[in-house]
């Protein structure tokens, strides 16, 4: 499959830029950037150019989105749900309940024991100076 990705890859690049430079040609009542390379009424497919633009335009888009979505298609990985469930099972067995958890949840009130015992003997050497 790695040749049909390369092969349709190309083709896609083609496609984008064809897309994209038929757009800038188009002349839309002499304000787009037709104007600027062709002039005002010239005609580079005769006297129903616009229509031949039109057409071509909406069969590069077409094309456009046929090849994204195979691209997309064979760029797909396969999921793996065995992976998936297992990592889901860790999940559950490193979260623990707030009820599991006993002392280690009070870890605010270990914080706090050092700081008032130390607190006590600077207060009793203030008072004795």
């Amino acid at each position: 499959m790695g040749a049909i990705s390369v092969i349709l890859l190309v083709a896609f690049v083609i496609i984008c830029v064809l897309l994209v430079l038929l757009v800038l040609v188009q002349d839309e009542n002499n304000g787009g950037m037709g104007g600027l390379l062709g002039g005002g009424q010239s005609a580079a497919f005769g006297a129903h150019s616009a229509t031949v633009l039109t057409k071509t335009t909406i069969v590069l888009t077409v094309l456009f989105f046929v090849a994204t979505f195979f691209i997309a298609l064979l760029n797909k990985k396969p999921s793996d749900d065995a992976s998936l469930s297992a990592a889901a099972e860790q999940l559950e067995q490193t979260v623990e309940t707030p009820a599991e958890t006993g002392a280690a949840g009070d870890w605010w009130k270990d914080a706090e024991a050092p700081a008032t015992e130390s607190a006590e003997p600077a207060a009793e050497t203030a008072a004795a100076n």
